[in-house]
Parts: structure tokens; C-alpha cells; sequence
């Protein structure tokens, strides 16, 4: 790294970076690497840095204005160009776009694969990218040996790559929230999406998609494997999953939905019964519920599970058996303010706050907007004509429907300005 003294850089490690001005205050984080491809075998000129400040706006800081680069921040002086970064023709994303890319030695004409590239800074303090870090071919027990190569011993970079991969840049990504690698996703052309949703297990592709706007969704599971898409699916939100699939033809609906496993298709075949701007259509049906014999220590135990939202996490449903939506009778709401004071062996039927009515899965918008502002809820409670708990609609399932269609698309201040 960049300390004083010049020495080479190598790219895929910026990512996530810290970039600081001279004063030390945070200005956002490095995403990636603007370079020029020049012709032959000239090594590429590096213009500067993708850098992402909140709310996701993403800026460009020229190479001229890093002062220094170390193994946790980069330090820019001068002030900082505000305007939104676009790609400007003839310029290339090092991290998004050369990683992973299929190469060939110019020596011996055998394939190798991008793994990461370096840069150096030339007497005119320009930097240029001169060296290539490739990996030969291998197996996948044994995945080959590493390489560094000078730029000039590498070719076709300039060519048009059919199925590059993924597995690289996402390691550069590694450490990103869903909602940021979905950001980042979204920036993609749609071939190089198709490659890291490729690439992306089951899981962490799921929780992507969730955060994509839904042009991005339906054209990512459009170019999935049938069983694949449906595994995907699976491991979303069962609301999250209606959503999508609402989407879709009525007949790619059906064959997907097939192809799911049938407990795992059955609350999104109930969900996609609700128009969206309902509380059937915007509910989660796996909000926290438990039997009344069950104790305070158990729903804390429940609550703690990080994989659920702030508002989900908020309250427990207490409801008699079965406990998988729809439930048994819906007995009331158990907050969580109230079980953190209560005895841990203290039934959590003794704590049930039954004065807050449930809604009705018919229920518009509009509705529901007012009941949870009125009552300063986060979330609230959806039961059928018997009692029967379907599920909870939360404030932020509510934003979702609030907020513009392509909120997702913009910085989140334009969002606002535009609504």
C-alpha cells in the first residue's frame, strides 16, 4: 500500500476501503477503480476512485486527489466533487469488471483467470495499472497456482468475455451488507448481474434479491435454472417471494411455485391470493409466535435470532396451537419492553397486551398506514374471520408500498424530493 513512499497497490483490496479527508472525517468507502484500456500492450492509465458516500450515492475522486493509500483507509485532500458518478465511454471498473476475467500468456497462449491487478505510480505521478495477478487452471480440489504477470505478458482484455465468473469480485465484496452488494448488482450490465447471481449461494442471493428493484428480480430469475430459481425462492421471505412471483406470468407463476417445495410454496400461493396494496398482499407470515405456556426467557431467546428485523423483533404473537400462520385463536401481543422486565420463567400469557386489535387481510393501505401511526406500532397483527393469526404487516413492509417505484433505483434524498 500507498505510506509515504511509493509503492504498488493491488486493486481488489481497495474495496470496502475507508476513504478520509486530511482532517480525518469519514467521506465514504472505495468501490471501485476507474482505468482507461489503452491500445497494444500499453498499460492502463488509472483516472481514480468509485467512492460511496450515504445515503448510496457514488462519487468519483481523481487519482490526483489520494494522498495516501494504507491497509485501512485512503486519504484524499482537496475537497470532493459532489456530483453522482456515471461511466463516461472508454472507461472500465476494475473490481466489477476485470476480475474474474479469462485471459491468455502471451508467452504460451495457456488460459489463466484475473484475480486481481496492481497499479504503480510513474516519475509524472500518473498511475498506471502494471501488473496482473492470474490464477492457471485447475481443478476444484486443487485450484491451480497464482501468478504475477507484467500487464504487457497478458492478452485480451479487450475482448468481449461470454462467461466470465463471479467468485473474485464477490470476494472483494465479501464483507458488504445485502443491501449494498444489491446497489452494487444493480450498477451491473445484465450480463455481468447473471454472473454474480451465478456465483452468490442460495442464500445470500435470496437476501439480494429482496433489496433489488423488482426489473432487476424478475429478469435475475428469469435466467436461473428452473430448480435453482425455485431453491432461491424458497429462501426468501415467503411475503418477499409473492412479491416477485406477482411479477410473473400466472403459468411461470405456477411452474415455479411447483417446483418449490410444498410447505415452503404454500404460504406464497396464500399471499399471492391478496391484492398488494392490502395487508393480506403486504404481511409476512412468519412473524414470532408462540403457545401461552411458553416462557419469557423463551420468546427473549426467539427475538435475539438476528436474521429478523428490527420490527419483527419487536413483539411476540401468542397464540393457541398450531403455531405455523394460520394459527390456532390469536390471543394478543407480548412487547418486548414489557419481557425484558419480566422474570425469565414467567408465562408469557401473563404478559399479553390484548388491547391492540388485529386487522382484517382486506384491509387497504391506507388503512393500515393510519392504525400503525396512530398507535406508534411497528408492526401489526393480520387474522381472519375466526381469529386465526395470518400473519403481521411491519413499517417497513409499509414504506416499501409508500415509496416511489424506483426508490430502490435512486439515492435515497432524490427519492424524497422526487415523491
Amino acid at each position: 500500500m500507498v505510506s509515504g513512499t511509493t509503492t504498488r497497490v493491488f486493486l481488489a483490496r481497495l474495496a470496502g476501503l475507508t476513504v478520509l479527508d486530511t482532517n480525518a472525517d469519514q467521506i465514504g468507502r472505495v468501490r471501485d477503480v476507474v482505468v482507461i484500456l489503452r491500445t497494444g500492450a500499453q498499460p492502463p492509465r488509472v483516472l481514480g476512485l468509485v467512492v460511496e458516500v450515504q445515503p448510496r450515492r457514488r462519487l468519483f475522486v481523481p487519482m490526483g486527489q489520494v494522498s495516501s493509500i494504507d491497509a485501512d483507509s485512503v486519504i484524499v485532500r482537496g475537497r470532493v466533487n459532489l456530483r453522482r458518478f456515471e461511466r463516461r465511454a472508454g472507461e472500465t471498473l476494475v473490481i466489477t469488471e476485470l476480475l474474474d476475467r479469462k485471459v491468455t500468456v502471451v508467452e504460451d497462449g495457456s488460459p489463466v483467470t484475473v484475480v486481481d491487478v496492481a497499479m504503480d505510480q510513474s516519475r509524472t505521478r500518473d498511475w498506471f495499472v502494471t501488473r496482473v495477478a492470474v490464477r492457471s487452471g485447475g481443478s476444484f480440489r486443487r485450484r491451480g497456482q497464482l501468478h504475477t504477470l507484467d500487464w504487457d505478458q497478458v492478452s485480451g482484455f479487450s475482448q468481449p468475455e461470454e462467461d466470465q465468473g463471479a467468485s473474485n469480485l464477490l470476494a472483494a465484496f465479501d464483507q458488504l451488507r445485502a443491501a449494498d452488494l444489491a446497489h452494487v448488482m444493480h450498477e451491473l450490465s445484465a450480463k455481468r448481474r447473471a454472473e454474480v447471481a451465478a456465483a452468490l449461494d442460495d442464500e445470500r442471493l435470496a437476501d439480494v434479491l429482496e433489496e433489488l428493484p423488482e426489473d432487476d428480480q424478475v429478469e435475475i430469475l428469469a435466467k436461473l435454472e428452473g430448480a435453482r430459481a425455485a431453491d432461491v425462492l424458497e429462501a426468501m421471505a415467503p411475503d418477499d417471494a409473492a412479491d416477485l412471483l406477482g411479477e410473473l406470468p400466472p403459468d411461470e407463476q405456477e411452474r415455479l411455485l411447483a417446483l418449490m417445495e410444498p410447505d415452503e410454496a404454500e404460504p406464497v400461493r396464500r399471499l399471492l391470493t391478496y391484492s398488494e396494496d392490502t395487508a393480506g398482499g403486504m404481511m409476512t407470515t412468519e412473524p414470532v409466535i408462540l403457545p401461552p405456556d411458553a416462557t419469557v426467557a423463551e420468546a427473549l431467546a426467539r427475538v435475539r435470532d438476528p436474521e429478523l428485523t428490527p420490527a419483527l423483533a419487536a413483539q411476540v404473537y401468542v397464540c393457541r396451537a398450531p403455531t405455523d400462520t394460520p394459527t390456532g385463536k390469536y390471543l394478543g401481543i407480548a412487547h418486548i419492553q414489557r419481557l425484558l422486565r419480566e422474570p425469565p420463567s414467567s408465562l408469557v400469557s401473563g404478559v399479553v397486551d390484548n388491547d391492540i386489535d388485529a386487522l382484517g387481510p382486506d384491509v387497504l393501505l391506507p388503512e393500515v398506514t393510519s392504525y400503525l401511526a396512530t398507535y406508534n406500532l411497528v408492526a401489526v397483527p393480520i387474522v381472519d374471520d375466526a381469529d386465526h393469526l395470518l400473519g403481521a404487516v411491519t413499517v417497513d413492509d409499509v414504506l416499501d408500498h409508500l415509496l416511489p417505484e424506483n426508490w430502490r433505483e435512486r439515492p435515497a434524498g432524490e427519492a424524497i424530493r422526487g415523491a
